[in-house]
């Protein structure tokens, strides 16, 4: 039977509990737009760093650029725009990308499209799914939830799918855990994240969208805590527990993250939202789960960053190489902040600063702030979210990988968007600055047959083919040396200045680049993707180096992205340069240096797929030579179907 108090309500003082969902403030909200002001000022002193003194140095002893080698001239990719879908719901709709314009829908075949399916990456049978929810390990098993339409392969009639697994890679799909019944969540049952508290039990929040369209935070919890397969949800009989305090939206108040004790016993949450143009994380303490205290000010606010959705809050630590109980603070602990900006649809995050005390989160470098720095994955990556595995002491983060071709296609393949390989995240200790993330080691159990290349030699403007029997489902594993020579004599120039997403792409040649891998490429590189490292040398005589990935010519077809991606990537005095590529059919995730920078592709070849599809080395410089070592493994398919007997 299910236990209709799982938390102990807390009594007011005159002995009732206080149900009705409306969190006490310390304060009047005129307090938190005093604040508000406040972090504006600083925002902006923050914006004029930058102009002033542009972003971060690094030391880095190369920069690189987009580089692909086509015989074909560079076709630029058409400006893709999000589509709104039904009613307005003041809400990131997560649906993919729309074309404008007339291009035609390409005459995809049941070849073509089945082959897209991913292999290895975790997706529902049928129909669409987005963001991550609640994931956890409880008694013997990982749980993912995630946003799901049972009805079609678009957005729409959002619930939350349920899977569970042993080893995060071979799944199996129960039942749905909530279902969008209720007037606070008729409109959808949206993103949330699960707490497991002091004694084993397992509360769930989440935000809903009620019958009139306003964003609520809801409370659920397991109908049997001693089922480890979680199969049964029950919804608190008074919710919502929360509704958007004044002066924030009804639209604009979603994404409760994981709760964490503070130095007083309390619970503490974050919850997405914004005024005006400003992105602002709100925050509750709570005793119960049932009764909430908003403190007077905000966790952090960034100017001009728009709504903040999928809001994270967690610690990493400075000196050990393992993950932390998201209640973990003290000396040499940093927190990181995370948010899903819904203007740009990116993840942004930046380390910092807690202030347990009033609830604060301060910056280390205000110039790569949440918002206007660093990103999670520089690709088609969105509402990640991370949780502490006690199972083996690390944090993992999950994120949603959208699709980036044209509707009309989603609907012919019955499916829509899939998830990313689960990633382990910790500080980078050497450069201080960035989070490093990397596959979950269990990925590894898929390899199969693998090969090494070692110290193949690259000249300037050549490509070179390697001997790899199937390449749709392959870990590669490859590392460059550079001629240092060539570093030496390579002249100053403005190329300092170097974007992967303006700069041309893979066939704009450099002096230092690029240089990298063509992974599903067809026998005549008429389709490529190439996957790259960038150098560029300043007049100061100092490098850079940017690691990129170009999909302007992934695809004979007219209805799909076709984007170059990439960022700044630091490389350290005496590093090599390393890539790891995980090719899933339609899905690229590519780690840079050891998983600073990070890129994630959809591409959805027409001719480089099945045994069509092969991997080449490249050197697209005009000045460089490159010897790259590289191990490459065929993956395994995983295990992925419904629980039996459920």
């Amino acid at each position: 039977m299910a236990d209709i108090n799982p938390l102990l309500p807390v009594s007011s003082s005159d002995g009732s509990s206080n149900l009705t969902g409306q969190a006490t403030c310390r304060r009047p909200i005129k307090v938190v737009v005093s604040i508000f002001f406040g972090l504006l000022t600083l925002g902006l002193f923050a914006a004029l760093l930058i102009r002033n003194n542009g972003p971060v140095d690094y030391v880095d002893v190369h920069e690189n650029e987009r580089g692909s080698l086509a015989s074909t001239a560079f076709e630029k990719a058409e400006n893709l725009k999000p589509v709104s879908r039904g009613p307005a719901a003041g809400v990131s709709e997560k649906s993919n990308w729309a074309f404008g314009g007339d291009l035609p829908d390409y005459p995809w075949n049941n070849s073509m499209l089945s082959w897209q399916r991913t292999a290895f990456h975790f997706q529902p049978e049928k129909n669409w799914m987005n963001d991550p929810n609640g994931p956890l390990f409880y008694k013997g098993w990982y749980h993912f939830f995630y946003q799901y339409n049972p009805n079609a392969p678009v957005w729409g009639d959002i619930v939350w799918g349920h899977a569970v697994s042993k080893d995060l890679i071979h799944w199996l799909h129960l039942p749905l855990a909530m279902v969008a019944d209720q007037w606070y969540d008729k409109n959808g049952v949206w993103t949330g994240s699960a707490t497991i508290l002091h004694d084993g039990k397992i509360i769930m929040l989440y935000t809903g969208s009620t019958t009139e369209g306003v964003q609520v935070q809801n409370l659920a919890y397991p109908a049997d805590q001693y089922d480890p397969l979680l199969v049964h949800w029950v919804k608190y009989p008074r919710n919502p527990v929360l509704v958007p305090p004044p002066g924030i939206g009804p639209n604009d108040f979603r994404d409760p993250t994981t709760a964490w004790l503070t130095s007083e016993g309390k619970w503490r949450i974050t919850i997405g939202s914004k005024i005006n143009k400003t992105g602002i994380a709100l925050v509750y303490d709570t005793k119960d789960f049932i009764n909430y205290e908003m403190l007077d000010g905000l966790l952090h606010a960034v100017p001009g960053t728009g709504m903040w959705e999928c809001v994270d809050f967690f610690p990493v630590s400075e000196t050990e190489n393992n993950g932390l109980e998201t209640s973990i603070n003290g000396h040499g602990i940093k927190h990181v902040v995370k948010a899903s900006l819904d203007d740009d649809r990116h993840d942004y995050y930046a380390i910092g600063t807690y202030n347990d005390r009033n609830g604060t989160w301060i910056p280390d470098r205000p110039n790569i702030d949440v918002g206007i720095g660093l990103r999670y994955d520089y690709g088609i990556y969105y509402a990640a979210k991370t949780f502490y595995d006690q199972n083996k002491k690390r944090r993992v983060l999950w994120g949603w990988i959208g699709e980036s071709d044209s509707e009309a296609a989603d609907v012919k393949k019955g499916w829509a968007s899939v998830q990313s390989i689960p990633r382990t995240i910790l500080f980078d200790k050497k450069t201080g600055t960035h989070l490093l993330q990397w596959p979950v080691e269990e990925i590894d159990s898929l390899r199969l047959k693998g090969k090494e290349f070692n110290q193949v030699r690259i000249q300037a403007g050549s490509v070179v083919p390697l001997d790899i029997d199937s390449a749709t489902q392959l870990d590669i594993i490859a590392e460059f040396k550079i001629d240092s020579d060539a570093l030496d004599k390579a002249t100053g120039s403005s190329d300092a200045s170097f974007d992967c997403v303006t700069s041309g792409g893979a066939a704009e040649r450099g002096a230092l680049g690029p240089f990298g891998l063509l992974v599903l490429a067809d026998e005549r590189l008429s389709e490529q993707t190439p996957v790259y490292f960038y150098m560029t040398k300043g007049s100061d005589g100092n490098l850079k180096t940017f690691f990129c990935n170009d999909q302007s010519r992934s695809s004979k077809a007219s209805d799909v992205d076709k984007h170059i991606y990439g960022s700044l990537v630091p490389v350290l005095r005496g590093e090599n340069l390393s890539i790891r590529i995980l090719v899933d059919h339609s899905i690229i995730e590519s780690f840079g240096q050891g998983g600073r920078t990070v890129i994630t592709s959809r591409v959805y070849p027409t001719k480089a797929i099945h045994g069509a599809a092969k991997v080449f080395l490249f050197n697209n410089a005009t000045e460089l030579n490159v010897t790259a070592s590289l191990k490459t493994w065929q993956m395994n398919s995983a295990f992925i179907q419904p629980y039996p007997n459920l």
